[in-house]
């Protein structure tokens, strides 16, 4: 699972995605919402892709940001029947602070252009 807080690196088996709820059911206690705003589900006989969006905030978090949507992806596979969830990932939009979106498309166009369209070195 890669999940918005630490560990970034994410966590693998059962045993370590069951140590990273605790803190977060703490916080939800203390008043924050976990809300499910859209679901999307792609399924075959034994694989499945979902993807969503919700709220994840404080009531101050969310009053403040309204549109500020958690986007929440899972990959499935049938396993002995059962659904399986063998990926989980959570994010946040880029908030760094600006509005600019011609900067960021100036800055993504040029990150194309260099890995993408500029020829690299051979071996």
């Amino acid at each position: 699972m890669y999940d918005v807080p630490p560990p970034y690196q994410g966590v693998k088996g059962i045993d370590a995605y069951g140590q990273a709820w605790p803190e977060f059911l703490r916080w939800q206690a203390m008043g924050a919402t976990f809300e499910l705003v859209s679901l999307h589900i792609t399924a075959g006989d034994t694989v499945a892709h979902a993807h969503a969006l919700l709220r994840c905030g404080t009531p101050e978090d969310l009053a403040r940001k309204p549109d500020f949507l958690l986007r929440l992806t899972l990959g499935l596979r049938k396993e002995q029947g059962r659904w399986v969830v063998t990926h989980e990932h959570h994010s946040f939009p880029d908030d760094n602070g600006t509005d600019d979106r011609e900067a960021s498309e100036r800055e993504v166009r040029a990150l194309h252009q260099l890995e993408y369209v500029r020829p690299r070195p051979g071996p």
